[in-house]
């Protein structure tokens, strides 16, 4: 859809705008009001991705996680048939990079966690509208993995990765929270 990628481009370029300083700072924020959060309180699995480029930093977060006890399973995508799977992960130790720069689990040392175990899944995206709604990197990977994911959904974002509103097609699933360094929205559709 070309509006989504048009508006994919523009916010990456705001992405690209923010100093490493306030990225940094921002994902602080975010972070600070995820632990505040009940939803984090009681969760005992995140499925979460590990951050790169121009994300919020999800690294602290995954150890923080760790020393509360929690459990961490990060995606494993099959590029081919377009789908992915989680796995948990207990040290940083266990990812490789395959493609894309993404960091992903090493299959031989870490095990499948079906969807019904993780009781929060940290979505990923570019651009967020303040429904829930969500532009990510254009794979469908998640919209796919959400149709049968029934817990708590949050996503975390940079302020200016807020917009009024993103063009939706049927599959696309929303968000049940967005946490940015300015606020916590509470979506509804």
């Amino acid at each position: 859809m070309e509006e989504k990628k048009k508006m994919r481009k523009k916010v990456k370029q705001l992405l690209t705008q923010l100093t490493d300083k306030e990225k940094q700072e921002y994902s602080e924020a975010i972070a600070e009001k995820l632990y505040a959060l009940s939803v984090w309180k009681k969760t005992k699995c995140i499925g979460i991705t590990i951050s790169r480029g121009n994300e919020v930093h999800t690294l602290p977060i995954i150890e923080k996680a760790w020393r509360e006890g929690k459990r961490i399973c990060v995606p494993k995508c099959d590029p081919d048939e377009k789908t992915m799977v989680f796995r948990e992960i207990h040290s940083f130790a266990q990812l490789e990079s395959i493609y894309f720069d993404l960091l992903e689990p090493i299959e031989d040392i870490t095990k499948e966690v079906a969807a019904a175990e993780i009781d929060l899944m940290v979505v990923p995206g570019i651009v967020f509208s303040r429904d829930g709604y969500r532009i990510g990197y254009g794979g469908g990977y998640y919209d796919r993995y959400l149709q049968q994911f029934t817990q708590a959904t949050i996503s975390l974002a940079y302020s200016v990765q807020m917009v009024e509103r993103v063009p939706v097609e049927q599959h696309d699933i929303p968000v049940q929270m967005i946490i940015t360094n300015d606020e916590v929205i509470v979506c509804d559709e």
